[in-house]
C-alpha cells in the first residue's frame, strides 16, 4: 500500500492517469521475479489474468502489464525507463519505497530471507552491468545499498519523485556511514 500511496501522489502531481498508476502500483509485485524463479513474465501474466477476471478493459490491462514489465530495477548498468508517464510514476514510487527508513528495513529483511551476510569488508560491492549478473548476485546486504539503493535517486523519472527522494537518500547515506563506524568499533 505504500507504493500505491506514493504512485497516486506522484500521478496527481505529474498529471498521469491516476487509475492506471494506482492499479499498476498495486499489482507491480504480484508475482515478482525474485520470488518466482527469475520469471520476468510471471507478474504481467498473473496481473493480466486477474484484471481480465474482474472485467477491466483490454486497453487498461495492456497499460498496466506494460508498466509491470518495465518497473523493476535490473542492475547498475541496465537502463530501465518506462515509456509512459504512468510507468515512470510507478517506477518512481517503487524506488522511493526502497529509500529511507522503510528501504533500510526492506533491505535487511530481504537479506535475511535469502540468508545473505550482513557485511563482509573483504567483499566489495559489484556494479552489475547486466540483468543476469544482478539476478544471480549473492553479495552482502550492506553491499546492496551501494549496488542499488544509493543509485536510485539519480534514476528517478519525475520532478515530484526527485524532490521526495532527497531526504530519504540522505537518511540511507547517514545509516550506511553509521553502520560502518559501528562495525569498525569507532562508535
Amino acid at each position: 500500500m505504500r507504493v500505491r500511496a506514493l504512485a497516486v501522489r506522484l500521478a496527481e502531481e505529474e498529471g498521469a492517469d491516476v487509475y492506471v498508476s494506482e492499479l499498476a502500483a498495486l499489482l507491480h509485485d504480484i508475482a515478482d521475479w525474485k520470488f518466482h524463479g527469475g520469471d520476468l513474465n510471471a507478474g504481467p501474466r498473473v496481473a493480466s489474468e486477474w484484471l481480465q477476471s474482474i472485467g477491466e478493459p483490454a486497453e487498461t490491462i495492456e497499460k498496466v502489464t506494460d508498466i509491470i514489465k518495465e518497473v523493476s530495477y535490473k542492475g547498475a548498468g541496465v537502463k530501465t525507463t518506462p515509456q509512459s508517464i504512468e510507468g515512470k510514476v510507478v517506477q518512481d514510487a517503487d524506488r522511493l519505497d526502497a529509500l529511507g527508513a522503510i528501504g533500510i528495513a526492506r533491505t535487511f529483511a530481504y537479506g535475511g530471507r535469502f540468508e545473505r551476510q550482513m557485511y563482509d569488508p573483504e567483499q566489495p560491492p559489484v556494479m552489475h552491468q547486466t540483468f543476469e549478473q544482478y539476478k544471480n548476485a549473492k553479495g552482502t546486504t550492506l553491499n546492496h545499498f551501494y549496488e542499488k539503493i544509493l543509485l536510485l535517486r539519480e534514476r528517478l523519472n519525475t520532478d515530484a519523485a526527485r524532490a521526495l527522494a532527497e531526504e530519504r537518500h540522505k537518511y540511507v547515506e547517514d545509516f550506511v556511514e553509521r553502520f560502518l563506524l559501528e562495525w569498525e568499533g569507532k562508535k
